[in-house]
């Protein structure tokens, strides 16, 4: 018999009340035939991501549910006015991405994030943007550009801005809870690279270089940012395909232009889950993993299939 594996891996804009991941946790974990396999919150994003799994009870329908859920708590505990931090944000629950593991296919992956989008504006008054491959719009395939101008500039376009109308739910962003955009995508891999220093230009500079909408390596998405709490410079990285841009590929540029100003790497870090083929062994060792541990943060193992 295959098993049908979907990860559905949404993202919170909160991560600095532990009591409000806890209550969007146990929103999702409620649902049977969802497993839980991975919640990290980073305070100075502020920010979370929670990675679920399931497939095996509904086809999937149970991630749906699970989403659902979960949005409900935070429409409830977090307010964006009152919000700030690093990472761009434009809801409460701010992305829900749908991927197919194993014995699932994109398509089947795509009808979730439509599933899931227009219960969000059905149930929750939460107006939905799909993106990546469920996208109804070609100019909303990129994240980026569908959460440009973020939660205060989409309160005055949504309604007003006809190229800013959601596919599903209200033309008028939600008060507090903002708005969400959905899709369905190839495995995404967060990864931060953190250097031996304070200065945000020089990650802003190296994170511009190796991105590609700037000229730099193909499916990567990043950005510089200052951990203040910890006085480091971080580029934060969105690897949208593995394959085509290994992660040690972009380490060693990182750590390169790094050297050349002078500045060593301290470590990486993975936001998340990965799958095995994108870190074996000798590659977690090489880019410095804090506290990696594959028993805990490769899919595969923590879903029981290897």
């Amino acid at each position: 018999m295959t098993t049908t594996l979907i990860e559905c891996v949404p993202n919170f804009s909160e991560g600095r009340r532990p009591d409000v991941v806890d209550e969007i946790v146990a929103a999702a974990a409620s649902v049977e035939g969802v497993s839980v396999l991975d919640r990290t919150s980073d305070a100075s994003h502020n920010r979370s991501v929670i990675t679920l799994v399931g497939g095996t009870v509904a086809g999937g329908e149970e991630l749906v549910e699970a989403a659902v859920r979960m949005a409900g708590v935070a429409m409830k505990r977090i307010d964006l006015r009152e919000h700030t931090g690093e990472h761009p944000r434009m809801g409460a629950t701010d992305v829900v991405p749908f991927v197919p593991v194993a014995g699932a296919t994109m398509e089947r992956c795509v009808q979730l994030a439509r599933r899931c989008g227009q219960r969000f504006g059905d149930e929750l008054g939460i107006p939905v943007f799909l993106y990546e491959q469920a996208a109804t719009r070609p100019e909303r395939r990129n994240l980026a550009d569908v959460r440009k101008g973020q939660f205060e500039k989409l309160r005055e376009l949504i309604g007003t801005d006809p190229a800013r109308d959601p596919d599903f739910g209200p033309r008028a962003i939600h008060p507090t809870a903002g708005a969400t955009a959905v899709g369905a995508r190839k495995f995404l891999i967060a990864y931060n690279v953190n250097l031996k220093s304070a200065d945000v230009e020089l990650a802003k500079g190296i994170a511009k270089a190796i991105r590609e909408k700037d000229g730099g390596f193909k499916c990567v998405k990043a950005m510089g940012f200052e951990l203040a709490d910890r006085r480091l410079a971080q580029v934060s990285m969105n690897l949208t395909d593995f394959e085509t841009t290994p992660i040690i590929k972009v380490f060693e540029e990182i750590e390169r232009r790094a050297q050349a100003a002078g500045v060593a790497v301290e470590e990486s870090e993975l936001v998340g889950l990965a799958p095995a083929a994108a870190l074996p062994d000798a590659v977690a060792r090489r880019i410095k993993l804090r506290d990696f541990d594959p028993k805990q943060q490769i899919v595969e193992r923590r879903a029981g299939l290897g």
